[in-house]
């Protein structure tokens, strides 16, 4: 649903609307795709913490130990400096079941999952030529055996 990078931007953009916890960030954004997606707890909640490492937002613990995110001054610099793609995410709704683009939700969280394992092992450190090559390889048999179904 949301292309690298976006479901950050996203985030932002929503918390500058007004503080909120992450199960309220889920629903919103499953709301405003009108049920068709919602983002996984595996993938909100670590863009949350990369947001807070960053220093874009600040987790306050509110009653009953849910986290509330707000945006910091970085945050609000941020969301301004990409607010024309923030306005185009806020905009945006879920794709039609019927025109041939909607991705079948089974196979959401394993495109998300093989994204989310591409990014964890970069932040490890720098990959040498022959991690890259095989992590390529690997792309490139389950594509090509995709195109092939």
């Amino acid at each position: 649903m949301f292309d690298y990078g976006e479901l950050k931007i996203l985030l932002v953009a929503m918390l500058a609307q007004r503080p909120s916890h992450g199960y309220e960030l889920i629903k919103a954004i499953e709301e405003r795709m009108q049920g068709r997606y919602s983002p996984s707890p595996g993938v909100i909640y670590p863009t949350l913490a990369w947001l807070d490492d960053m220093g874009y937002a600040l987790v306050e613990e509110a009653i009953g130990g849910r986290k509330r995110y707000h945006l910091t001054p970085e945050g609000e610099a941020f969301f301004t400096a990409n607010r024309s793609a923030a306005e185009e995410l806020l905009s945006r709704s879920a794709p039609s079941e019927n025109n041939g683009e909607s991705i079948p939700d089974t196979l959401v969280q394993p495109m998300e999952k093989l994204s989310r394992a591409i990014r964890l092992r970069t932040r490890r450190g720098p990959l040498d030529e022959m991690t890259a090559r095989k992590i390529a390889e690997l792309i490139d048999a389950a594509t090509n055996e995709l195109e092939q179904t």
